[in-house]
């Protein structure tokens, strides 16, 4: 039977949302409310804190699923792929040279010509290579070079590509693909305005180890996690600290999903004012709850991210609570 995640309102009781406040100096200056859930592969919520069936775009978490095609298309190993072009192919990277390098190499393997990437320019940079989404991109054109598709309009929401991508996260969250909801993204590519219940079934199948696509890419964005996000930010630091057992991945406006690997255990974070830093301090709060993560870890994290400037302290209230508690 196919999962009934995050379609309806549970009748249950909606546990209150987590609270982030900035302290400065010991006092409130700005507060973010935030939810998040927990649920496994045989769709069930398991914890939760707030509304599980809160609407937003998943953003640039959906990569992971967004990659899928190029490696089950083949089209990764036709060109020797290796983790590093499967890692980039899900980051949301700082435009490094290593990055962009490697970015290139997808596309020059694949012989396909740097002039068909879709993504802008960032400003200041001098490549389309040096966008964050680029990977993504690459790994695109790459499974449409393999497949015979066309190469210009492969952002098309009515393009072959992007129809498999819908069919595959339609099957993973059990649904046909016409119910899915498309926008947009920032990069051009189209992304899924979801319930954060489906957000976290979807990471619960990426950490299961079932299906040997996404578990090849998780095994790929934990071998080289500084190409994933980069030096110092939270995806990166995140899981070089999680001994094997995480992999993390951040969207704009406030998302933020988790697996567990090897327990088909998927969290998902959604911030209502859409602030990144009140997602870093939500996760690692869920973290220490969940035991997740080894207490020396925990520390460096939490010294890292939690204390944005001198004098300033990132405070969560509440925690996750068992589906009707």
């Amino acid at each position: 039977m196919a999962p009934s995640i995050g379609r309806s309102p549970s009748s249950r009781p909606t546990p209150p949302p987590l609270e982030v406040r900035l302290l400065r100096n010991g006092m409130v200056e700005s507060l973010h409310r935030v939810h998040a859930v927990v649920a496994d592969t045989r769709g069930r919520l398991l914890m939760r804190a707030g509304d599980a069936c809160h609407l937003s775009f998943i953003r640039s978490a959906l990569k992971p699923f967004q990659a899928e095609a190029f490696v089950a298309s083949g089209a990764a190993d036709l060109q020797g792929a290796t983790d590093r072009s499967l890692a980039i192919a899900c980051a949301s990277h700082g435009g490094s040279t290593e990055q962009a390098r490697e970015v290139f190499q997808l596309l020059w393997k694949a012989e396909v010509d740097v002039s068909y990437l879709r993504c802008p320019c960032p400003e200041g940079a001098t490549s389309p290579l040096q966008h964050n989404c680029s990977g993504k991109h690459a790994a695109f054109l790459a499974t449409c070079r393999r497949l015979g598709w066309p190469l210009e309009n492969y952002l098309d929401p009515d393009h072959p590509l992007q129809q498999d991508v819908l069919r595959r996260v339609a099957e993973r969250l059990g649904l046909p693909a016409a119910e899915l909801i498309t926008a947009c993204d920032d990069c051009g590519a189209p992304t899924l305005q979801l319930p954060l219940a489906q957000m976290a079934l979807l990471y619960s199948h990426l950490g299961s180890g079932g299906l040997p696509t996404l578990e090849r890419l998780t095994r790929a964005m934990q071998a080289h996690p500084e190409l994933v996000a980069g030096e110092g930010r939270f995806d990166t630091e995140l899981m070089r600290r999680s001994l094997g057992l995480l992999v993390s991945k951040g969207g704009a406006e406030g998302i933020q999903c988790l697996a567990r690997l090897g327990e088909g255990l998927g969290l998902a974070i959604k911030v209502e004012d859409g602030s990144h830093r009140a997602k870093w301090a939500v996760a690692l709060h869920l973290l220490r709850q969940l035991e997740w993560l080894t207490p020396a870890a925990q520390e460096e994290l939490e010294q890292r991210f939690l204390h944005p400037m001198a004098g300033q302290r990132l405070d969560v209230v509440g925690e996750l609570r068992f589906d009707g508690a």
